[in-house]
Formats: C-alpha cells, structure tokens, sequence
C-alpha cells in the first residue's frame, strides 16, 4: 500500500541528472586523481566517464533515472580510478528529489519560461552547498544543485536535475 502512495505522487516522466564538474576534490594519488562519479537510486546504478589527472573534473554527461519514490535521494559517491587498486572513494553526498518532484506534478504550464518557482535552502541534514533553485523552464523543471562532499575535508560537485514528462499513451 505504502509503495502504491509514493508511486501517485511520482508524476509521469523520468529524472535527468546532468553531472557537471567537480571542484577541490580530494587528491588520493600522488601522481593526481581520476575522478568519476556513482548515482544510485532504488535498485539503479549509473556512473559517469572517468577524467584523468585532476581534482577539478569536468564531466557535462546526462545520466537518467527513474524515480519511484519521491522521498528516496539519490545517493552520489565519487571514486578515484586506480589501474592496479581498489578505487580509492573521494566523497559521498546525498540530494533529496522531493522538492523538484512537487513541482513537477503543478500544473506550469501558464508560467513564463525561466521563472523560479521554489528555493530550496540548505540545512543541518543535507548536503547542499548553496541555496538550490527550481525553475519552470520550457515546459520542463529543472534544479541546479551544488552538493559538498561528506567523509572528506574538501570537495563540491555541481549537478543539473531535470524533470522530462512522459507524455500519457493515448487511449
């Protein structure tokens, strides 16, 4: 019963997650880091391609998942690529998915495109960086969110969520 709930409130479509760049990570080679990123979510596991030799990667990849629970975060871990080791982690975070779902299931569609419709501000529990906005772009929402790293002393990767309707199959 309680899966049937969060499934109504999950509005139809799919999440887009742009990884964008990381800043500051931290350095667990000597020689540099090659940094690449793990989201999970339920059951799903994407990564991002690794970048060699840098504590400040750019990534720019789109990794899409879908969503069945809107109180569940997606959970994001960053790794250090070794040839020879074990990955060496470089952070985790946490970005909770239930502001941008609200405003995915309101009716936008009369707004004009590029207007912020909420502000998600950071607090004790999450893992925001900066104040986060939600904005009804294009007949889309869609958050830019900066997260800082847990377990480390340094690091923030920048991620772009995007909610892309499904539209409904016709009867």
């Amino acid at each position: 019963m309680a899966s049937e709930v969060a499934a109504a409130l999950v509005p139809d479509g799919v999440l887009s997650v742009r990884v964008i760049w990381g800043v500051n990570l931290v350095q667990r080679d000597a020689d540099g880091s090659d940094p690449y990123v793990v989201l999970h979510l339920d059951s799903q596991k994407l990564k991002t391609s690794v970048v060699r030799n840098t504590i400040n990667p750019v990534w720019n990849e789109d990794l899409t998942l879908a969503v069945k629970d809107p109180s569940t975060p997606i959970k994001l871990e960053v790794y250090d690529k070794d040839r020879m080791s074990k990955d060496d982690a470089m952070g985790t975070a946490e970005v909770e998915l239930e502001p941008l779902l609200q405003m995915a299931r309101m009716d936008l569609e009369d707004i004009k495109s590029g207007t912020v419709v909420r502000t998600v501000r950071p607090h004790s529990k999450s893992c925001l960086a900066d104040e986060s906005q939600i904005v009804w772009e294009e007949g889309q929402v869609l958050q830019e969110v900066l997260v800082r790293l847990k377990d480390v002393d340094t690091g923030i990767v920048q991620l772009q969520l995007r909610w892309v309707k499904i539209p409904a199959a016709a009867a």
